[in-house]
């Protein structure tokens, strides 16, 4: 396994990275993947080591795994990393190359067997068996066999297993709290594999990304099955660049040119203070509806996924007093929640609109008072805690068995808490 090359071209991603993150308290280090003209195994080395992601991480874990490849013959595997332009941007432009024979069928089994033998880092291990997993899962629904009977073929070759790796290890080394990605471009037409001729996206493109979302754009094979899976498998999706302390940016070139877009992957690494999540506000305005119905609507809505709902009052056309019925709801369950406020009121449309909320890393622990265990609810920013609160469905529980006030539970819990 060689690498070779300059490991960046002199942009600002020569700026050193930002510390360790036990040195920035309360900061989310966040890594935002924008796949402005598409995403490859290849385009994704490339951006990062561009952003400053090192080198040695990259090298030193290709060759503890050609070390445990046997017969795949990983050592032959060449990385190279060389400058380039790109619609006037500087980026960096990475060939991963193998010998011609080893492009061949090769199953998932034996792909998972070398990860698991392989002297990599914890993470880089884990996130590389995800994204091979999930492929194997999407390759077995196009092909109609289990996992792991899949035979992969262009992802199995000895070039897409480096990429994946590669790209794992050196997300391991930036240390990073969280992943998040913008829709990449869905392409079209059609492309030559093993199969034949198949449509774009790819069959296993487009099973990978249930779920996600693809945007328009123009013809060509813009998202490979490898740069769906890293997305898919590692990533939470976004609409937008998220708010962030800006530390670095990185360009990866891809080898083709659009017409439409610059064929560039780009990266950016910044801190952001709290954790922003994509949502859905879905709502609609009621004025025909018994309020016990209203009741019945709302604990629908959460049924059936959301995150949040609530009743306010409204005064609609011709002065009729009514109420606005609302949901915040996770795109993941956007239809079904949409699905329960047409079956439980007498709404005929509702409207939504996507929002982005910031969310503190919240953690459950449990604590023992008089009334028994209850739970703790735990909302910090990076290393500080910020909110404990007792759960109150153990409290009202534990009142209910010893015949006491709910607050003096939630009291006792609480003291329990900062006991500890």
């Amino acid at each position: 396994m060689s690498l070779d090359g300059p490991p960046r071209n002199a942009t600002s991603a020569e700026r050193p990275l930002a510390p360790p993150r036990e040195s920035r308290p309360g900061g989310v280090r966040t890594l935002v993947l924008e796949p402005i003209g598409g995403i490859a195994g290849d385009m994704l080395l490339a951006a990062l080591l561009h952003l400053g992601a090192p080198r040695t991480a990259l090298d030193d874990g290709l060759r503890a795994l050609a070390a445990a490849s046997g017969e795949l013959d990983l050592v032959a595997v060449k990385v190279t990393a060389r400058p380039a332009e790109v619609a006037g941007i500087r980026c960096l432009h990475v060939e991963v190359e193998a010998p011609a024979e080893s492009h061949q069928h090769r199953p998932f089994r034996v792909i998972r067997d070398l990860l698991q033998s392989a002297a990599l880092p914890a993470r880089a291990r884990i996130l590389a068996l995800q994204a091979f997993t999930l492929l194997a899962e999407a390759e077995g629904r196009v092909h109609g066999v289990a996992p792991d009977d899949v035979e992969f073929h262009e992802v199995g070759a000895l070039d897409s297993i480096a990429d994946v790796v590669g790209n794992a290890l050196l997300i391991d080394a930036l240390g990073v709290d969280r992943i998040v990605a913008l829709a990449p471009p869905a392409g079209g037409g059609t492309t030559r594999s093993a199969h034949g001729i198949i449509p774009l996206p790819a069959p296993a493109t487009l099973e990978v990304l249930r779920g996600r979302s693809l945007r328009p754009s123009g013809a060509g094979e813009r998202t490979t099955p490898t740069g769906a899976a890293m997305i898919a498998a590692w990533t939470e999706h976004v609409a937008a660049l998220p708010e962030l302390a800006i530390e670095g940016i990185g360009y990866g070139a891809g080898t083709r040119r659009w017409d439409d877009a610059p064929n560039v992957l780009r990266v950016v690494l910044g801190t952001s203070v709290a954790q922003a999540e994509g949502a859905f506000v879905i709502e609609a305005n009621l004025d025909d509806l018994s309020p016990q119905l209203a009741a019945v609507a709302l604990e629908a809505a959460l049924q059936a996924g959301a995150l949040d709902v609530w009743v306010a009052p409204l005064t609609m056309k011709k002065g009729r007093p009514g109420h606005l019925l609302g949901a915040l709801v996770p795109e993941s369950a956007r239809e079904a929640v949409q699905a329960a406020l047409f079956r439980e009121t007498t709404t005929l449309g509702v409207r939504s609109h996507r929002v982005e909320r910031s969310v503190l890393t919240r953690e459950l622990v449990e604590v023992q008072t008089a009334y028994g265990p209850v739970r703790i609810k735990l909302g910090r920013q990076g290393t500080r805690l910020l909110n404990a609160a007792p759960e109150f469905e153990d409290c009202a529980r534990a009142a209910r068995e010893h015949g006491v006030a709910v607050k003096e539970v939630m009291a006792a819990a609480s003291a329990a808490f900062r006991a500890t």
